[in-house]
């Protein structure tokens, strides 16, 4: 399956997800970690084009998503930093684009090492709930335990502890 630039555009549009998460990792200096990943699900009759895609991003995982569903899944920053510099060149036109560019602008922020500091993590957890549609509570917790967080905590010039 040979895909084009306006075929992966259109598709993404309709089915793609930039989502960013935030997690309790007790291995991360902060105590949380930052999680961006692009998304898109198809029922398993599609997988072929979950595969296609993941040949035209040169990276990814399809895995199973849930029941008749399957995912592909880019997390790993470097591989991420290929999608942006895509949808950068060939921009998304729908509503999409504006979660793409939040996506983005976390992208960034964690390159210059901001997910490091209580008020990066916590402008990081603001962005994401402009994100998308739908409920965020989740986000929302984590939010308020990290502005309850001693500015001890958290360390700015380590990722990971030990």
């Amino acid at each position: 399956m040979d895909l084009k630039p306006d075929w992966v555009v259109g598709f993404v549009d309709g089915e793609g997800c930039f989502y960013v998460g935030v997690s309790r990792n007790r291995t991360m200096k902060t105590g949380y970690q930052v999680l961006p990943e692009f998304r898109i699900v198809q029922h398993k009759r599609d997988i072929q084009v979950l595969y296609a895609l993941r040949k035209f991003f040169g990276s990814g995982v399809v895995r199973k998503n849930h029941d008749d569903r399957y995912e592909l899944r880019i997390r790993k920053r470097s591989c991420l930093k290929k999608v942006v510099e895509f949808f950068e060149k060939h921009p998304l036109k729908t509503k999409k684009n504006v979660d793409f560019k939040k996506f983005r602008r976390i992208l960034i922020m964690m390159e210059r090492g901001e997910h490091l500091t209580k008020e990066g993590l916590i402008k990081i957890l603001e962005i994401a709930m402009e994100m998308n549609t739908g409920n965020h509570e989740r986000l929302k917790r984590t939010l308020e335990e990290i502005r309850g967080l001693d500015e001890d905590t958290v360390h700015p010039h380590s990722e990971r502890v030990g």
